[in-house]
């Protein structure tokens, strides 16, 4: 649809909201809690909602000092979270949640600058927590995201936490400006700034797949893809998606596997065919350690304390038509 108006054409369903303007249109589900659809010139870029993410993969270290079994709690709430309440500003203004009947209330041509959709989840940790992802949404067809964490001092410590973002098809890579190499918090010395481009997705060959892919302080990164699961689509011709900070530097990991699938691996031929594009976009990363893997733990300073809110946000930018 052309944005003759050089605004959001915002379309009131009866479970959903759709924005559009020139070469995007984003859908918005409430019973799903989140983006459910997100197409740039033609292209799909989302295969599930984006969840809060809480889980990294166990490393040896982990095993060794028993973090896993201490923190075991953020497995179940990174897969089984789920949303209970959304709210919308459309201009600043917060508006009655546009579910049917409601929704009959608005016409086909409605627009607006500027639509803001928050989405509040609720753990499955004892004692439960919340997290919300707050999506605003510009004319223009960025999309800035915003994830908060609310504290809770009885709590266990955090593997992570970030948003996983999960695409239809496997990438054939990625480019992104940070530091070189795989760099965790406590493992940053060898990292050089600069302008990285990486092929496929790689997966370090451990005998036991573990946490794996993580980039520590990036100012963007680009994912390129040249298959949807549209069958009528039968161009290979590359399409890319650009994550750009905000504020701050944010962390990073692009494999074909989620955390939960690489927990489940016994050994590295035991996991799935590579399908997928699964983005991790973190606001806090716990260390990897490696003092010695049997029992010493992650330096203080590595820690993520589940005790503290927690925010960050990133922008998912329109990419040009040329891109």
């Amino acid at each position: 649809m052309a944005n003759v108006n050089n605004k959001l054409h915002v379309i009131y369903g009866d479970a959903t909201l759709g924005l559009g303007g020139t070469d995007f249109h984003y859908l918005f589900s409430y019973e799903r809690g989140g983006l459910e659809s997100l197409v740039q010139h033609g292209k799909e870029w989302l295969y599930r909602v984006p969840k809060p993410q809480f889980w990294r993969a166990t490393t040896d270290n982990d095993r060794g000092n028993h973090f896993s079994q201490a923190s075991a709690m953020w497995l179940a709430a990174d897969m089984f979270s789920h949303c209970t309440d959304v709210a919308i500003r459309v201009d600043g203004q917060s508006i009655e949640l546009p579910i049917a009947p409601n929704n009959n209330q608005y016409s086909n041509n409605e627009f607006a600058d500027q639509v803001e959709l928050k989405f509040t989840y609720q753990t499955t940790t004892v004692p439960v927590t919340n997290v919300d992802i707050i999506y605003t949404v510009t004319a223009t067809g960025s999309i800035l995201i915003t994830v908060h964490y609310h504290g809770n001092s009885k709590l266990p410590e955090l593997p992570a936490f970030g948003l996983q973002i999960v695409m239809p098809t496997a990438a054939t890579g990625f480019v992104y400006q940070g530091l070189s190499g795989e760099t965790y918090p406590d493992r940053l010395a060898g990292g050089t700034p600069g302008q990285y481009q990486v092929t496929g997705l790689p997966v370090t060959k451990y005998m036991v797949p573990q946490e794996c892919g993580m980039h520590m302080q990036n100012d963007w990164v680009e994912i390129t893809r040249n298959q949807t699961l549209n069958n009528t689509d039968r161009s290979r011709d590359p399409f890319s998606l650009r994550i750009n900070n905000h504020n701050a530097p944010f962390a990073f990991s692009c494999i074909p596997y989620t955390a939960e699938e690489l927990e489940n691996a016994t050994h590295i031929e035991e996991l799935p065919v590579a399908r997928r594009t699964v983005l991790s976009v973190m606001g806090a990363v716990r260390g990897v350690g490696g003092i010695d893997s049997w029992g010493a733990d992650v330096e203080q300073q590595y820690h993520i304390s589940a005790a503290h809110d927690l925010e960050f946000s990133f922008e998912i930018a329109k990419s040009p038509i040329d891109a």
